[in-house]
């Protein structure tokens, strides 16, 4: 005995599925066992049961119906013809000299009655005939679904459907409502059959990773008790009429990739998998076992095997269902998990990326070879790889530069200065007597010793105590120094006190390129108070002297410059090997050090703040000398800034038809248009991405600006040198403007909401004149009068530009001739002069 609660469930069961009603919220809010839910069933089983019966019962009762319409048809035809009949008579009267004129209009009126009659009547006809074709090939779907002929019954169903919707009755009759019910209730339970074919010739095995596919249904099959007399064999071809007849190709293909992915692809795919499985076929199945090793060769091959075994197996459209919601999900987990990851970020590691283009190329045309669709990703990866590589190589060198800096300047390194001059041995000896040397080398020196060093290769000047650093003592500095040095030296300050970038090494030691020997330098002059000697007083004889010094530096240069010099070099590589599948990219490749050295502008803050730090000594303030560094570094910066600039206005240009007109390229649509402007508007995002990682906000967005205003001066400029302009023309135009103006998004403050204001006119000197040419091509005389003295159309564009805007849009005629004299009566209508 079922209780009340089992009695609710079971009814709001049977009410949902009947009436799409929901249950009150005493029973929805109930927690529902597993024994109510046995209970529940028996009610839907018997509501089934009873609907059956009604619908039978239905059937019985209509039967007499659609006799009596058959009867009333064949009543009609005969109805028809002998209206037929009469009506040739009433056309033979009309036509006897006899008959008065009104009698031949009754007869005209009669024979235009039964002619509306007779066609009326054919409609019914044609509506009877058509359920009772309805009606038969239900009865051939049920008389096949009880005799198990389910591939007969899937035809039969799909040709009763296209039926059904053939018939010219309305849809609320209640002779197609039965016969809807009948169908519906016949779909349901050949569905049910063909479930489980489908389930016997399609078979997968997520626990095992295995997967079976038939043709036909295997015969160790086994299917419940109500289908064992099912005895068709219906291959996979003939299941595929069953899915297009139940609208199912695509859900199920959709059910069955997933099925598949967790059973043998994902395990494949998974890189992290320490024991990576090999995909193979055995006889009619596709399984994993065995072991693979981790090369991208391998999974390739085992992808096309299992790509090969599905196309084989499958119908086609199978195949190409398959390929819909398969190729979305694998190609971009092939692309972002093994490729991108087995390109290299060094020329030097490119050995084995031939094999892997090779690989990913192979597999593709293996694709297209078994008519699989949607790997075009695939494709472009594997004609991009050299930009791939590039922007890897970018990733990396920023990455390890930050890194870097990350880290901090690191230990001070000692690192030492060696240069080897000629020398007199005059000025050898002063040196010697002023304590320049750290030997007696300089006091012993005769015609035919030679100096040697503390090392045994020179003399080795070490920096006295008061030196602030090196280059001071030694007078290495910037262009500026004494070449003639003169008795008043003698009264100058020591050298330590001359500021570094007051001193020149040649011209402080009196070296040259056109003479050997040269004067004593005046640090030797200023250390010894006296006149150098003459030269002309004895002959001149020389010696070669290495100078040395030691000085301390960041660790920072040297992972840098190294940096740097390994991207040259494979920069260089590159250039003496343009077979190298990343040839195209050398010139990427040579831009990459002024990336690099982008992130060094930071040094001017670092000695701003350093400068400005009150808890150093002055001493400790005035040994940090970066000044010239930094200059050098923002001279090099700006030109880099310059030249890249430069170089993307052009590229922008270049993509928007060069020294071509855009608007007037032979054999380009309007489709071609926008490709090239969508080309120009990608290539302003992809370097607003780059940038906004090395620049700031404010410098980004003004480099960002003048690209942007780039594109839209050179659109002005072809619009304003066109011939004319028809009503489609300027429609594509403002649609290009439409999408230009897309990169408004580039120009938000940061961290503003969605109701922001963009400040791209602020950046992009033309982005105003751009928008205003828009609403000029899309307006009419009178709208463009108003924008002329209403709006600021005048702030952007003058008199002279807007009458040829005019005349390029309008036809010559007085309303257009009114409307340029107006416009250059007021060439300033809002005031400006």
């Amino acid at each position: 005995m079922a209780s009340a609660w089992d009695v609710k469930v079971g009814q709001a069961l049977v009410d949902f599925s009947l009436y799409g009603t929901f249950p009150e919220e005493d029973v929805s809010s109930r927690h529902i066992a597993v024994k109510d839910i046995a209970t529940a069933l028996e009610f839907l089983a018997a509501a089934k049961y009873k609907l059956e019966t009604e619908i039978h019962e239905i059937n019985e009762e209509t039967a007499p119906d659609v006799n009596q319409w058959l009867t009333n048809a064949k009543s009609l035809e005969e109805d028809i013809n002998r209206s037929r009949t009469l009506a040739n008579e009433i056309v033979r009267r009309s036509e006897a000299p006899d008959v008065s004129g009104r009698s031949i209009q009754e007869a005209e009126e009669k024979v235009d009655f039964l002619r509306q009659e007779t066609v009326y009547n054919g409609q019914v006809n044609d509506a009877l005939r058509s359920i009772k074709h309805v009606s038969g090939l239900l009865d051939q779907v049920e008389q096949a679904r009880d005799e198990r002929r389910i591939l007969d019954s899937l035809r039969l169903l799909e040709q009763s459907w296209s039926a059904l919707d053939d018939i010219p009755v309305s849809k609320s009759c209640r002779v197609m409502k039965l016969l809807n019910m009948r169908a519906f209730e016949l779909k349901s339970a050949v569905h049910d059959v063909f479930d489980h074919v489908w389930s016997s010739l399609v078979q997968v095995d997520a626990e095992n990773s295995k997967v079976a596919i038939f043709e036909r249904r295997p015969d160790n099959c086994q299917f419940d008790a109500k289908y064992d007399n099912l005895d068709e064999q219906m291959s996979l071809s003939d299941a595929v009429i069953g899915l297009k007849a139940y609208k199912e190709v695509d859900q199920r293909m959709a059910l069955f990739w997933r099925s598949v992915d967790q059973a043998i692809i994902q395990p494949r795919t998974d890189i992290s998998n320490p024991k990576m499985p090999k995909v193979i076929t055995d006889d009619s199945t596709l399984h994993l076992d065995g072991n693979s090793d981790l090369s991208i060769t391998a999974l390739f091959l085992d992808l096309e095997r299992a790509m090969d075994y599905f196309a084989k197996r499958l119908p086609e459209e199978l195949v190409h269902s398959l390929s819909i919601v398969m190729m979305p999900d694998l190609i971009p987990r092939i692309v972002t998990v093994w490729l991108d990851s087995a390109v290299p970020s060094s020329l030097s590691e490119m050995d084995g990326i031939q094999d892997t283009v090779e690989a990913a190329r192979g597999f593709c045309n293996a694709l297209q070879r078994l008519q699989y669709s949607g790997y075009e990703e695939l494709q472009d990866w594997v004609s991009n790889v050299p930009h791939v590589w590039i922007s890897k190589c970018r990733e990396t060198a920023l990455d390890s530069i930050r890194s870097r800096l990350i880290e901090g300047l690191g230990d001070p390194k000692e690192v030492e200065r060696v240069e080897t001059q000629t020398v007199s041995k005059s000025e050898g000896k002063e040196l010697a007597a002023n304590g320049a040397a750290a030997d007696d080398a300089w006091a012993a020196w005769s015609d035919d010793d030679e100096i040697k060093t503390s090392n045994g290769n020179g003399s080795k000047l070490e920096p006295t105590e008061d030196d602030d650093d090196g280059v001071g003592n030694w007078g290495w500095g910037d262009e500026e120094g004494t070449a003639d040095a003169d008795a008043s030296d003698a009264n100058k300050p020591s050298q330590a006190e001359v500021p570094a970038e007051e001193d020149d090494p040649m011209e402080a030691w009196g070296w040259s390129d056109e003479i050997v020997t040269e004067e004593p330098s005046t640090q030797t002059q200023a250390a010894s108070g006296t006149k150098p000697p003459s030269r002309r007083t004895e002959p001149l004889q020389t010696r070669e002297l290495t100078l040395k010094e030691t000085y301390n530096i960041s660790s920072m240069p040297e992972p840098v410059l190294a940096l740097i010099s390994a991207i040259l070099e494979d920069g260089a590589s590159l250039v003496s090997n343009p077979k190298s599948p990343v040839a195209s990219e050398v010139g990427g490749l040579f831009s990459l050090p002024t990336l690099v050295l982008a992130l060094f502008q930071r040094l001017a803050d670092l000695a701003s703040n350093w400068k400005a730090r009150g808890d150093l000594a002055p001493r400790a303030i005035s040994m940090l000398r970066l000044d010239n560094d930094i200059n050098t570094l923002q001279s090099f910066a700006s030109r880099a800034y310059a030249s890249e600039m430069s170089t993307q206005r052009t590229i922008l240009r270049d993509l928007l038809g060069g020294s071509h007109n855009l608007l007037q390229q032979d054999g380009l649509d309007s489709s071609d248009l926008e490709a090239q402007v969508d080309n120009a508007i990608s290539r302003v995002r992809a370097i607003a991405g780059t940038w906004s990682g090395i620049l700031s906000h404010s410098a980004r967005t003004q480099a960002v600006g003048s690209l942007v205003d780039t594109i839209a001066a050179k659109l002005i400029a072809d619009v304003m040198d066109l011939a004319g302009i028809g009503q489609d023309e300027a429609y594509n135009i403002a649609s290009l403007i439409a999408r230009i103006e897309q990169l408004d998004d580039l120009f938000l403050p940061p961290g503003a909401g969605k109701d922001a204001i963009p400040r791209t006119a602020q950046y992009a000197a033309s982005w105003m004149r751009l928008k205003f040419l828009s609403e000029v091509l899309q307006s009419n005389l009178q709208e463009v009068l108003y924008l002329w003295n209403e709006s600021d159309l005048s702030l952007e564009f003058t008199a002279d530009e807007v009458i040829d805007l005019v005349r390029l849009s309008f036809v010559d005629n007085a309303r257009t001739r009114d409307v340029i004299r107006e416009i250059e009566s007021k060439p300033h209508p809002r005031g400006l002069e």
